[in-house]
């Protein structure tokens, strides 16, 4: 930092034009907006968030329904103590249950429950219906082709996610 207190003083501002100012705008939007609309009727139906909806739909991908904590963490997203939090939750309600994994008793496993492939197959359907009226249905084949070039391009997608 300079003295006067300014960062980068040395490098001069790259503005955006009007075609980057759409680009952010637009991606920006998507990142801050859509979540609260992919979540609303995931509460509404089924008293869920989303975040705890993707940790149980990974874990009912995983094999055996089961994952790492901090697997399941980077699959879902999210950190490793907002992970706990919403296991501890999701054990309370009966649909994960956490043991030290065999292999090595330094990593902890979630595993889902019965209950839990219940409440996950109940609110799939209402999850997928949001994901193609607020994403998919309004995009043709080669606009969901080029959000995925897009996401690939910046590194967003995990490579072991798709």
């Amino acid at each position: 930092m300079s003295d006067s207190g300014e960062r980068g003083s040395d490098e001069e501002v790259r503005w955006l034009n009007s075609q980057e100012k759409a680009a952010w705008t637009g991606l920006i939007s998507l990142l801050l907006l859509l979540p609260g609309k992919l979540e609303s009727p995931l509460r509404e139906e089924h008293g869920i968030t989303l975040f705890e909806y993707l940790v149980l739909s990974h874990l009912s991908e995983a094999p055996g329904r089961r994952l790492r904590m901090g697997e399941l963490a980077f699959l879902a997203s999210g950190s490793l103590s907002r992970l706990s939090n919403v296991i501890k939750r999701c054990e309370q309600r009966g649909w994960v249950v956490r043991s030290p994994d065999p292999a090595d008793g330094r990593y902890t496993l979630a595993e889902l429950t019965a209950a839990g492939v219940d409440i996950v197959d109940r609110a799939a359907p209402t999850h997928l219906r949001a994901v193609r009226a607020l994403v998919l249905d309004s995009l043709s084949t080669a606009d969901q082709r080029a959000l995925a070039r897009i996401a690939e391009k910046m590194h967003i997608v995990p490579d072991d996610f798709a």
